[in-house]
């Protein structure tokens, strides 16, 4: 995406559509288009390991079949595509196969020769289920050939599609299990430090994710080769993609496996300039939004800066005294993402009635209002109205929905990741308010 233009996009993630799955699709590029956005941000397509969360999953390149209406596809292209994909589709449906065998044990406690992917017991596992690990790459064939369709749809339309990538991936994964020299593990190939943040304002212990961290030697050693083969597929399936966690890439936070919290880690640095200078030699421009919030070094902004990517900003953040909170909207750069609220915020409005009392003041008289009920839509507007390239908006938001339809509270795991919209929640006239409402902020080119 060209970061000299004016642009404001939706954020809903495909199990947000009224169906759960991209069957709306072509229905939701229509709406989309008709009130003037260009961009459709969405969550992680991936495959979730458990739950419903879209940050922890299977496989760094596979999809989530289940997103993919069941159809007929044609098989043409089948045998080039699989060779295309090689470099992961295979070790890919093996995990799939042997884990349903298994009854969905993780790796780690696969039998040993399974485990440790002796060469003749997988010749022998993919004689013996060649049927079913066929299946497996079907579905994410038919999944990529529905996904081209969209793609289509929503350039012809003027929609650009804006992905979301986690720095980190499962240790229960595809990937870990192929490329386990890739990954910090221990002999019995669990993670020796795991990945998280440390305690801050939010938590007094911190956020102890799980993840494996990086072999970033071995990693670089081969110039980086499973991250460029991860990036190239997303650019494959977005115009844009964002990075979740980006300040990882220039040091991360190294918890100790035995630790039970985040509290006992030390910050690691990490190769980001040498990495996505392999990634720019390879692609050229980087179609890549980081997301920078939270508490954000200079090393960071300045890794961001050196390669021309633009950064993330929240209006729900910007209502303190600091003068030089990055999210005020006097601050807001044009390279840079601005949102009302993130999928990991509250609605504005849910946000907004949960506010002290001292805090509404304070909102109101930053946004220049004066009557409590009309804040929520004072925030659309300041976003809107702001210098950033993309503004981006929850649908909740559009629709002026509380906490009831929140997509994800960090540090929970229940009643996350369920939300979704009907279409008789949308109002007839929305798509030609908000074109008006676009169109007046010089967000749209209709």
């Amino acid at each position: 995406m060209n970061f000299d233009t004016h642009r404001a996009g939706l954020l809903l993630h495909p199990t947000s559509l009224p169906s759960g799955t991209l069957a709306d699709a072509e229905r939701w590029l229509d709406f989309l288009q008709a009130a003037g956005f260009g961009v459709w941000q969405m969550l992680p397509l991936g495959i979730p390991l458990t739950g419903l969360s879209p940050y922890q999953c299977a496989s760094a390149f596979a999809v989530n079949p289940a997103l993919f209406p069941a159809a007929p596809v044609d098989m043409h292209g089948f045998a080039d595509w699989r060779s295309q994909q090689a470099h992961w589709l295979a070790d890919y449906a093996r995990f799939m196969v042997i884990k349903a065998e298994l009854g969905g044990a993780s790796w780690p406690d696969w039998p040993v020769a399974l485990r440790d992917r002796d060469a003749q017991t997988l010749a022998g596992f993919d004689a013996s289920h060649a049927d079913k690990l066929n299946a497996v790459r079907l579905e994410q064939y038919r999944a990529a050939l529905h996904w081209r369709g969209i793609h289509a749809q929503a350039a012809a339309r003027g929609i650009q599609l804006f992905g979301d990538m986690p720095l980190f991936v499962a240790h229960d994964s595809a990937d870990v299990w192929a490329q386990r020299d890739l990954f910090l593990l221990d002999a019995e190939r669990h993670p020796t430090v795991v990945t998280g943040v440390p305690p801050d304002y939010f938590s007094e212990t911190g956020q102890r994710w799980g993840n494996p961290h990086y072999n970033w030697t071995a990693m670089q050693s081969d110039g980086f080769a499973w991250w460029r083969a991860r990036l190239a597929t997303h650019f494959e399936w977005f115009d844009l993609v964002r990075i979740d966690h980006f300040r990882g890439l220039v040091a991360a936070w190294v918890i100790p496996a035995h630790e039970p919290t985040a509290i006992h880690g030390e910050w690691v640095e990490a190769p980001g300039a040498a990495l996505l200078q392999a990634i720019a030699d390879e692609m050229g421009e980087l179609p890549l939004v980081a997301e920078d919030l939270g508490i954000i070094t200079p090393d960071v902004t300045a890794l961001r800066h050196q390669f021309g990517l633009p950064g993330m900003a929240v209006l729900q953040f910007a209502f303190d005294d600091h003068a030089d909170n990055p999210h005020k909207p006097e601050n807001v750069h044009p390279d840079t993402v601005y949102y009302t609220g993130t999928h990991d915020n509250d609605t504005t409005l849910g946000w907004w009635r949960t506010r002290p009392e001292h805090e509404r003041q304070q909102v109101m008289w930053q946004l220049g209002v004066s009557d409590p009920d009309a804040v929520p839509d004072a925030m659309i507007n300041t976003v809107l109205e702001s210098c950033a390239a993309l503004a981006v908006l929850p649908l909740q938001d559009v629709l002026r929905l509380g906490s009831e339809a929140r997509m994800n509270t960090p540090g929970t795991d229940n009643g996350n990741w369920t939300w979704r919209f009907q279409w008789d929640a949308l109002p007839p006239d929305l798509a030609s308010n908000l074109l008006e409402q676009l169109q007046k902020a010089h967000r749209c080119e209709i």
